[in-house]
């Protein structure tokens, strides 16, 4: 394991923080007209890596979208537009896509950007040894699922390239949301020419990239700095000429920063319990709105776990007062969740854990009742270790969880992390129970469901199979009628449900805090806020 801690400053380095912010405030009102237009970002994590098909969290996308252009791209608000691919066309079967790239595109070593680069990406993306995290999106492809599973050669995936400018896409089943997919950065093609020399190819300063931004500095918990692509194929509508981003995990500190005018914005949650003073301080520019997201808490359901016992994870369940979480603990308008889809998302999937509609009283009742059958109870105590990841709002729903599953005999043992080794610990199914952040990649139900499929990549931390719900959720993939799909996505979200299968506690919110220099910024329910369209006054 590489060590990314900083090395402790000398004394004689630190200085009070509003000298610095005073400072800035000065540089910034003396700057010269010419001086590059820089944005400052709080991107609220270390990421533990910038390979595009490596990545799991939203600190590390936010950074590889303008890195890595995709073939079908997004705009302002989130709507899919022309990427790398300048157009595209779907066969009358529905089961073949053609996609022609812009003529102009090219890497940032000014080597062209063909479809064969394309070919080598989502080859690369299918591989099993890459374990990429959103592998099942890409399964419609065909034999892309017999090659995650390492049951096919990746040269068998139904991607070929018919010239440099012309991709071929064959899929086994028509999917609705397989252009949404196309759109994510693992998706993204990536440069064979360099790949296949090393996989040590992130270096800072020397990363061949396709997007409006290159990697400039990269100094582990301290700060990332992208310049401005000169080679992008739309440079000249790109008004930044660098930003830096910072992995600020505690919500004081990066609003403290914010305040102070040393960032321009702010993608940390703001702290829970101040929210409606800060709404009133700040006014416009904390930004809240509705987003594709779920906040649970992952069961370890593998047989040596506690947790795979089915009348333990009801009893949690049963326990957790999601209401006193989010208008108690939070106050930000947070929906209490009995479920995996978020309500906001589209294709109209319903459902909800049978225990949602009963009162606090009978809940309690029989929480005590199911732990006293597993064994369990305040005189035989089931001890488990919570893992939560670096966030003041995240340890307080922690220890209130804690408190709330005491009087069933629950000794809760707390673990924080930062982001990139808390994920990583969950990929290794290295955890009991751990707090979750999902925050789709595609506005579809499938982009959750699918992750507990077989293969996919909750289903592989938290160990749930069930072949009547993959059936289901696959079976969801190859049906076009929309009413017909949201019922089969209805049943397997309640299959998963009714095995209690993870512990649900709200749908999410979005904040940002981003300053009135700040334009171009628009509110999306994909939390996607694509830098070549934002400017900065300077």
């Amino acid at each position: 394991m590489t060590d990314t801690t900083r090395p402790p400053r000398p004394m004689g380095a630190y200085r009070p923080f509003f000298k610095r912010a005073a400072l800035t405030a000065c540089l910034l009102a003396i700057a010269p007209l010419g001086m590059a237009a820089t944005l400052r970002i709080d991107n609220s994590a270390e990421p533990g890596t910038l390979d595009p098909q490596k990545t799991s969290g939203t600190w590390e996308t936010r950074i590889v979208r303008e890195l890595f252009e995709t073939l079908v791209s997004q705009d302002a608000k989130g709507d899919l537009v022309p990427g790398l691919a300048s157009h595209w066309q779907l066969s009358d079967d529905g089961l073949t896509w053609t996609l022609e790239l812009r003529d102009d595109a090219q890497w940032s070593d000014g080597q062209p950007l063909t479809a064969g680069d394309a070919v080598f990406s989502l080859r690369r993306l299918l591989k099993p040894e890459l374990a990429a995290h959103n592998a099942n999106l890409y399964y419609p492809i065909k034999n892309a699922r017999a090659i995650n599973a390492g049951e096919a050669a990746p040269e068998t995936l139904g991607v070929h390239a018919l010239d440099d400018h012309h991709l071929e896409i064959r899929l086994e089943r028509p999917t609705a949301w397989f252009l949404q997919a196309i759109a994510m950065p693992e998706a993204a093609p990536l440069p064979e020419h360099v790949l296949k020399e090393s996989e040590r190819w992130i270096v800072p300063g020397n990363t061949v990239v396709s997007g409006p931004f290159k990697l400039s500095e990269w100094s582990p918990q301290d700060h990332i700095t992208l310049d401005k692509n000169e080679r992008y194929y739309d440079a000249d509508k790109v008004s930044l000429d660098e930003v830096i981003l910072y992995p600020l995990e505690e919500a004081t500190a990066a609003l403290n920063r914010f305040r102070t005018g040393a960032l321009d914005i702010s993608y940390t949650s703001v702290p829970g319990g101040r929210f409606q003073q800060l709404r009133q301080e700040l006014g416009d520019a904390l930004r809240v709105s509705p987003l594709v997201g779920e906040y649970f808490y992952m069961f370890n359901l593998k047989p040596d776990s506690p947790l795979g016992d089915i009348r333990v994870r009801e009893a949690l369940n049963l326990a957790t007062r999601r209401e006193v979480i989010t208008d108690q603990l939070l106050g930000m308008g947070q929906t209490p969740s009995y479920w995996l889809v978020p309500r906001v998302t589209e294709g109209g999937t319903k459902g909800e854990m049978p225990m949602a509609q009963l009162s606090m009283d009978k809940r309690m009742a029989r929480a005590h009742e199911l732990m006293k059958a597993a064994g369990f109870g305040p005189n035989n105590p089931v001890k488990l270790t919570l893992r939560y990841n670096t966030l003041e709002d995240h340890k307080k729903i922690a220890v209130a969880l804690a408190a709330m599953w005491k009087p069933l005999g629950v000794e809760v043992s707390l673990v924080n992390a930062e982001a990139a080794s808390h994920y990583a610990a969950i990929r290794e199914g290295d955890f009991q129970l751990a707090r979750y952040g999902m925050v789709a990649t595609i506005n579809d139900p499938y982009d959750f469901l699918g992750s507990y499929t077989t293969g996919g990549s909750a289903a592989r931390s938290s160990g749930y199979h069930d072949e009547t719900y993959d059936q289901l959720v696959e079976q969801s993939s190859e049906t076009i009628d929309t009413g017909e799909r949201a019922e089969l996505l209805t049943r397997a979200q309640q299959r998963l449900l009714d095995d209690y299968a993870l512990l649900p506690l709200y749908d999410y919110i979005t904040t940002a805090l981003v300053s009135e220099r700040v334009h171009g910024w628009e509110p999306s329910p994909m939390d996607v806020h694509p830098l070549r369209y934002i400017s900065i006054e300077e």
